[in-house]
């Protein structure tokens, strides 16, 4: 039985090594092996607690971008709508002014004309008067070239002025 049951001084020495070695190994060794365990244990909290907090300052700072973004979106629209307005409201003052310019340079061509029409009908009258004075002047002379035909248009002058 001496190999299923060891010796009482076999067992005392084990009994006794075992005890040292585990009073050693508990005072050297598992002392920094839990120590270090824990202190992987706090960086690992640590780690997942700055994990969290980062996801959590992603989110809120997507949401700022999100609000910034629509924000900026919004800018642009009215950016985009204050110009479209800009241009509708100096191409419509164009036309107006285009129309008002147009308007007075047809007034002005028409009083122009209107001018133009006066001063001719003017020269005309003066031409046709010339003319009635030669054409009249030249019948009094064929006329006034016989002393009896001047004795004779002096009566009829005298009778119609009688008769008037």
């Amino acid at each position: 039985m001496g190999l299923v049951m060891p010796d009482f001084g076999l067992f005392f020495w084990m009994l006794l090594s075992f005890s040292i070695l585990l009073f050693v190994l508990k005072r050297f060794a598992w002392g920094p092996i839990l120590q270090a365990l824990s202190d992987r244990e706090k960086s690992i909290e640590d780690a997942l607690k700055m994990a969290e907090n980062a996801k959590e300052e992603m989110l809120i700072l997507q949401s700022g971008n999100e609000k910034i973004l629509k924000e900026a979106i919004l800018e642009r629209e009215k950016i985009v709508k204050e110009a479209r307005d800009l241009k509708y409201s100096i191409i419509h003052e164009a036309r107006q002014e285009a129309e008002l310019e147009a308007n007075k340079i047809l007034e002005q061509a028409k009083a122009a004309i209107e001018r133009e029409r006066a001063g001719a009908v003017s020269e005309i009258k003066i031409l046709i008067a010339n003319f009635s004075v030669e054409i009249a002047e030249k019948i009094l002379q064929d006329k006034l070239a016989d002393n009896a035909k001047q004795q004779e248009l002096i009566q009829n002058s005298i009778d119609q002025i009688n008769l008037n």
